[in-house]
């Protein structure tokens, strides 16, 4: 998808708990084995000691429009994202974000596209903000998209539930805005999405439909899904699909966006925040095929973020000053279903290195006076 009209990114917000759960007491207490954690390539990941998701949420969003100057109720939308359980069996986080921001005018949307969320949250959001506004009033359009997940026991293991990829604690939040400004950190060129439908019984695997969660056992387990999935099909159904699919939204992505995969001002590609191992083998050939920009791994030191990866690789781009004025770089997301994301941004300005919220804990990026 090409926007229909400017997309400015504003500010982007990485937060994370302090408290750090350890790869060697996982291996040592949990189940863990040995060659699995060096295939993750994980020491620790951040755990949250008792912040609920959307607790997290509002805390990057609440960074993410301090950095900008922008006031909650400047905001039109809200799209909330996540992976796994927000606190409270029937209830839409959503609106209590928009709630504890004070963001009233919002229209909250929960967005439950398992990994890939946060990427397909920042589509939908750019689409209603390229819409027409009401009135000459409301130009420009502020819309807002955080993340946020908490992978506690007893529910959900962290470093054992899935293979290849080990989960971490944390929220996201980016500050969207159209038309796009000179205060915006990026323009979000293009985002293109792919889906591949028939590989959703890798989640499933052959258990029935249950009428409760963990009905079928104590905590999500992944694993034994994609044992059951690829004793009837086989890994070579995925291994080839992925393969395909990631060639295939990276030329779209680019594509929309009007850029060559050799064009020098595309400086950067970053990857999903999964484990090592996987990245290694089904990532970096296909992407090297294709551009020699450096492909970035940021997640060695947060796991995969849930629903969080795309927009925290965008807050870590800012961080890190990695883009010069009119450089470019893709940020690929991934996630259950399966579908696959891939954004183009481009960076406008030089951000200021940090903003807002307690050290230690909360990453917050925005271009200095932006959105003012």
């Amino acid at each position: 998808m090409k926007p229909a009209g400017s997309i400015g990114i504003t500010s982007a917000s990485l937060w994370l708990p302090e408290k750090r759960a350890s790869a060697a007491d996982a291996v040592a207490h949990r189940g863990l084995r040995r060659r699995d954690a060096r295939g993750l390539g994980h020491e620790t990941l951040p755990e949250s000691d008792g912040t609920a998701p959307p607790e997290m949420a509002v805390l990057a969003a609440r960074d993410a429009l301090g950095a900008a100057g922008i006031g909650p109720e400047r905001l039109h939308a809200l799209g909330h994202a996540w992976m796994y359980y927000q606190g409270h069996d029937l209830w839409s986080p959503a609106h209590y974000i928009a709630r504890e921001l004070g963001a009233h005018r919002a229209l909250p949307f929960g967005i439950q596209q398992v990994c890939n969320g946060g990427a397909v949250a920042a589509e939908l959001m750019a689409a209603y903000l390229a819409g027409p506004a009401p009135s000459a009033a409301d130009r420009p359009k502020w819309a807002l998209v955080t993340t946020a997940d908490r992978f506690a026991s007893p529910g959900f293991d962290r470093w054992t539930s899935d293979y290849g990829v080990a989960y971490g604690d944390g929220a996201t939040a980016l500050l969207l805005h159209s038309p796009a400004g000179p205060g915006d950190a990026l323009v979000l060129r293009s985002v293109a999405t792919i889906a591949a439908p028939e590989l959703e019984g890798m989640h499933r695997g052959a258990d029935p439909f249950a009428a409760a969660p963990h009905s079928h056992r104590p905590r999500v387990d992944m694993r034994a899904t994609k044992r059951a999935y690829l004793r009837e099909h086989g890994d070579r159904d995925f291994s080839d699909t992925n393969g395909r699919i990631i060639r295939e939204v990276m030329a779209r992505a680019l594509d929309d966006a009007g850029v060559n995969a050799d064009d020098p001002r595309l400086r950067t590609v970053v990857l999903p925040r999964f484990g090592t191992k996987v990245l290694n083998e089904n990532w970096i050939p296909v992407i090297s095929e294709r551009t020699r920009a450096k492909i970035e791994n940021f997640g060695q030191c947060t796991g995969h973020l849930g629903a969080g990866d795309a927009a925290a690789n965008i807050a870590e781009l800012l961080r890190g000053d990695r883009l010069a004025p009119s450089e470019m770089a893709l940020v690929f997301s991934a996630g259950a279903g399966f579908t696959w994301s891939c954004l183009v941004v481009e960076a406008v300005g030089r951000p200021a290195r940090h903003s807002g919220g307690p050290a230690g804990n909360t990453h917050c990026f925005a271009p200095r006076n932006g959105g003012k």
